[in-house]
């Protein structure tokens, strides 16, 4: 049954979150302690200065793009994926953008090869069509900013944030609506996400300037919590709950800064990352202390939570208007986005230029355009000056076989393999 959302103010007072903590917090606590002196003489490792170098190789394994003829899939004209989500078991592939739609995928259908052949070398790019690869798809009220897998149901409900200022919940069994939150005024919520504890709550950031908490299970989902992080109600561009546990939520702004609060206690922020020139569009945790962030200054940057520190800055993407993504894939240290002159382009944790880039630009029958080189430690190419990569994935699955899903402003998906290179000496 729905859970209809009430219409309370957005910006209701916050009040103090319950503290999940046992009577055992004080062992946890030191704990805590513990880990961060770890981490504190991780801070002090020597910085890897060399010549960025590419250990992977990567090649298309599926282009899935719509043919004239799928209209009941929507035509690439107004498709732009906007995110791209793998559930927490790697089975299925949720997508969403502008086209009122979360399409859901099974892994299997979008690597038909994977296992087949030990050299992804010798095996052809599959190229599908968006309505025999889906396996099903949810029509949704208005065009959508972001999907999350709700933890703890199996891959079974996807939260979404929308144009709209709308949160909701979807059960893929039903393929229906369960939960709906309205709480930010109609503003749009560009970001949403859910805390990995037991209980589950969720967070919001809005063009209103908030980033809400809130309780999932409550009727029309309860506000916990509200911060207004910039002082001048600059929008919230994204959030995100650290993934490894802990009570840590981060907000990127369109303020240029960072934002982190612990949940139990909403007010002050504990942390305050200070250091892209424009719009915070993104934030990824790579490890229980090492946030990832995005912007549109056209760089990615690494920090330390535990201290502030910045780590490191990557440049070599092209980023100055739109959201282009970015993910980390946590297994091989990878990090991802997209670029505005048509490339996905991939980060290797240790240096600040690109190890491998790809241009995006299939052609119109779906298969990838002949005679495109990549960027692999050599030159780029020219831009073509159209459509710009909008969204990617990494699945999280291994250490040495990787696979990034990257979309397009054309509504084209394209899959990539990757295996680590073996070294010969």
């Amino acid at each position: 049954m729905k859970n209809l959302s009430s219409h309370c103010s957005p910006l209701q007072n916050q009040r103090q979150l319950p503290n999940p903590r046992t009577p055992g917090s004080r062992q946890e606590e030191e704990k805590e302690r513990k880990e961060q002196d770890d981490v504190e003489n991780h801070l002090h490792e020597v910085e890897d200065d060399s010549e960025a170098r590419c250990e992977w190789d990567f090649n298309l394994a599926t282009v899935v793009s719509s043919s004239s003829s799928s209209s009941s899939i929507g035509g690439a004209a107004s498709d732009t994926l906007g995110v791209i989500e793998f559930d927490p078991c790697d089975r299925l592939l949720a997508t969403g953008g502008i086209s009122r739609k979360i399409r859901i995928y099974r892994t299997a259908s979008l690597l038909p090869h994977e296992g087949l052949s030990s050299s992804y070398e010798q095996v052809a790019t599959a190229a599908l069509d968006h309505a025999n690869a889906c396996d099903f798809y949810i029509c949704t009220p208005a065009k959508l900013s972001s999907l999350r897998w709700k933890p703890g149901s199996g891959g079974g409900v996807l939260g979404s944030a929308d144009y709209d200022g709308v949160v909701m919940e979807y059960d893929l069994e039903r393929r229906l609506p369960v939960f709906e939150r309205d709480e930010h005024g109609g503003r749009r919520v560009w970001s949403m996400d859910y805390s990995p504890s037991d209980p589950v709550v969720g967070a919001s950031g809005s063009d209103d300037g908030t980033m809400q908490v809130w309780d999932p299970r409550c009727e029309g989902g309860e506000c916990l919590g509200v911060v207004q992080p910039s002082a001048g109600r600059s929008p919230v561009c994204c959030v995100e709950f650290n993934p490894f546990g802990g009570c840590l939520v981060a907000a990127g702004c369109a303020d240029r800064r960072v934002y982190g609060y612990d949940v139990r206690r909403m007010g002050d922020p504990v942390l305050v990352l200070d250091g892209h020139q424009r719009s915070v569009t993104y934030i990824r945790f790579l490890d229980r202390h090492t946030m990832v962030t995005a912007g549109i200054d056209g760089c990615l940057k690494t920090w330390h939570t535990a201290d502030h520190r910045l780590i490191r800055t990557y440049t070599g993407h092209v980023n100055a208007r739109r959201f282009v993504g970015l993910s980390v894939w946590r297994g091989g240290g990878l990090l991802s986005c997209g670029s505005e002159d048509n490339q996905v382009v991939v980060y290797d944790k240790r240096w600040g230029s690109p190890v491998w880039v790809k241009r995006f630009e299939p052609s119109s029958a779906g298969a990838p355009a002949p005679g495109r080189a990549e960027y692999s430690g050599g030159e780029y190419c020219e831009p073509t000056g159209a459509g710009f990569v909008s969204s990617v994935c990494w699945r999280q699955m291994g250490e040495d076989q990787c696979t990034l899903v990257a979309g397009g402003s054309d509504g084209v998906l394209q899959v990539f393999s990757g295996s680590r290179r073996r070294i010969s000496q």
